[in-house]
């Protein structure tokens, strides 16, 4: 049975040529707007979704757009959104780049592009469905909700879950950045009776201030310039199941204030509104700031903080850890060695050795980076420290540093040659390298190619 396949864009005559083009290879289903894409994700729950950022009521400006992706994510964090955008609008496609979306085409579409990058989305959708089966499968003693540990300190973290998840208490988790927060949280809903409900998560240090409030309680059409249409925040789009506030201590004080009457009473009102809304989430926030401190200096409220803090988890850094390291690194380089298509890819003794000696400051996402990003690069079946940009005991930092140089000389090697291969079309380079399209954009910039000035062959 051929995949769903969800297309969202306002031009009647687009969606129609798009799905006589594509209904060989997917299921399509079209959508023209906002409300009619979301009740059509829901309904399908397509893996993959193509989404123009110019939509009803203003399809000129890209809010809409991003609105919509917003939404969608906040349904389905692990569904791939593909932007489509004008050719003026790189802006705006790489901004929903870094709201999560999976990668971007710019308009007038290539057929054969859209059907190169949708297949590739499908693929990897695909692998991370067969990673996600693969951690349920692991012992239930290393696999918590995809939390992987098994060590006592892990085993203990866990058991505190079941715990709370069994109740409704607000719940406040502290931890190093990197260490997992919000997969505890993910766990906490999973584990609890309104599991069926959404998971609905913010980071308050990502959204700007002046908008923060918004995006927290929504807003009534007219309430401020751009606000065309009335929006839901993300409390009322939680109702029923779990709002997820990420770095809690960035919020500021005003808002703590509305944050606090939410918890208190259970209602909210939008901005440039009057009407009291009820609505019903369990709050899990999270943050890696000493609150304590906060209190102390005035800038977070010392009532805010008791009614977030009914419980407390602490998620401990990975360099405590210590049996959980080789676990976790062995697991994600299964994922990315299928993801890649890198069947037989190890880490040899010394690379062992060096990820058991390094102190992980970045805790569990440095380490996730670190294994992809050998993943890709590695060009033997046998991953190395040096792979890993990590240095051996008998290696120094001057070492590390040289064999760090070399490795962006070969990264600007291997991609200027794809470049030339293929005459700057990017989609088929990022194709041969084993890599997403914005990943090449960025490693592009990182390494500080000119692409105008680059041949082809």
């Amino acid at each position: 049975m051929n995949p769903n396949l969800l297309i969202v864009d306002d031009d009647d005559e687009i969606r129609t040529q798009m799905k006589w083009a594509l209904a060989g290879d997917y299921r399509v289903t079209l959508a023209g707007d906002r409300p009619s894409a979301l009740e059509a994700f829901r309904t399908v729950r397509p893996p993959v979704v193509l989404l123009d950022l110019g939509l009803p009521p203003h399809p000129g400006n890209p809010t809409e757009g991003l609105a919509t992706l917003a939404d969608l994510l906040a349904l389905d964090r692990a569904t791939k959104v593909i932007i489509i955008s004008g050719q003026g609008e790189r802006e705006n496609a790489l901004q929903a780049i870094g709201s999560g979306a999976y990668d971007f085409l710019c308009k007038p579409v290539e057929l054969e592009e859209v059907r190169l990058i949708l297949k590739r989305c499908f693929y990897v959708a695909n692998l991370e469905q067969e990673c996600r089966k693969m951690q349920h499968v692991l012992s239930a003693e290393e696999s918590f909700e995809g939390m992987l540990g098994g060590s006592a300190i892990m085993r203990l973290l866990f058991e505190s879950i079941r715990k709370v998840a069994a109740t409704d208490a607000p719940v406040l988790i502290l931890g190093e950045s990197g260490t997992g927060k919000e997969m505890a949280a993910n766990a906490i809903h999973a584990r609890s009776s309104r599991k069926e409900g959404p998971f609905v998560a913010i980071n308050c240090s990502a959204i700007p201030e002046n908008l923060l409030e918004s995006e927290l309680f929504g807003h009534e059409k007219g309430a401020f310039t751009g606000a065309h249409v009335q929006r839901k925040g993300r409390i009322e789009m939680a109702n029923g199941g779990t709002l997820f506030l990420d770095e809690i201590g960035e919020v500021p004080l005003p808002l703590q204030v509305k944050l606090l009457r939410f918890l208190q009473e259970r209602t909210i009102e939008r901005v440039g509104g009057r009407q009291s809304i009820t609505t019903d989430s369990r709050v899990v926030a999270a943050t890696n700031a000493d609150l304590t401190k906060g209190m102390a200096a005035g800038t977070f409220r010392e009532d805010l903080f008791y009614r977030l803090a009914v419980v407390k988890l602490k998620l401990p850094p990975l360099r405590e850890r210590e049996t959980d390291i080789r676990l976790l690194a062995l697991a994600f380089l299964h994922r990315f060695a299928l993801q890649f298509g890198k069947t037989g890819l190890a880490f040899d003794q010394e690379a062992l050795r060096a990820i058991d000696a390094y102190g992980w400051p970045g805790n569990v996402r440095e380490l996730e980076n670190r294994v992809k990003r050998a993943a890709i690069m590695g060009e033997a079946k046998r991953l190395t420290a040096g792979d890993l940009e990590l240095s051996t005991a008998s290696e120094g930092s001057a070492a590390l540093l040289g064999l760090k140089e070399a490795r962006e000389a070969l990264e600007r090697r291997m991609i200027e040659n794809a470049l030339r291969k293929y005459g700057g079309k990017m989609t088929p380079v990022a194709t041969e390298l084993g890599v997403s399209r914005p990943t090449l954009y960025e490693l592009i910039e990182k390494l500080g190619i000119d692409r105008e000035k680059i041949s082809p062959n």
